[in-house]
């Protein structure tokens, strides 16, 4: 397993913020325009993450235990169980990061 130290700030940010489930702190690692796309669907704005994350991520009490890194340009995958009232199972995440917000969050797998 990679160290979570070796993740970009704002990315470790949004996942503890996840697990932890404080909506606000998971909302601020993002940009005013960042976006979540889950399987195709993309919800773009502060706002729109705060509705998906509700119904699906932590209004689900998800849980994000990583098990692997890797990073190639500005786009970094965490691989993680995810656990919860909802999904639970492997997981990719793939992060975007522009500047010292997340841009994108891409569930991939």
């Amino acid at each position: 397993m990679t160290s979570p130290a070796t993740l970009p700030i704002p990315v470790a940010a949004a996942l503890e913020a996840a697990s932890a489930g404080n909506i606000e702190d998971f909302l601020h690692a993002f940009a005013e325009d960042g976006a979540v796309d889950d399987w195709g669907r993309e919800f773009r704005g502060h706002e729109a993450i705060r509705g998906w994350s509700d119904a699906e991520f932590i209004g689900k009490r998800v849980t994000l235990e990583v098990t692997g890194v890797r990073t190639e340009d500005d786009t970094t995958t965490v691989s993680a169980r995810v656990g919860g009232d909802g999904f639970n199972g492997p997981s990719d995440f793939a992060f975007t990061v522009a500047g010292d917000r997340i841009a994108l969050m891409r569930i991939a797998g």
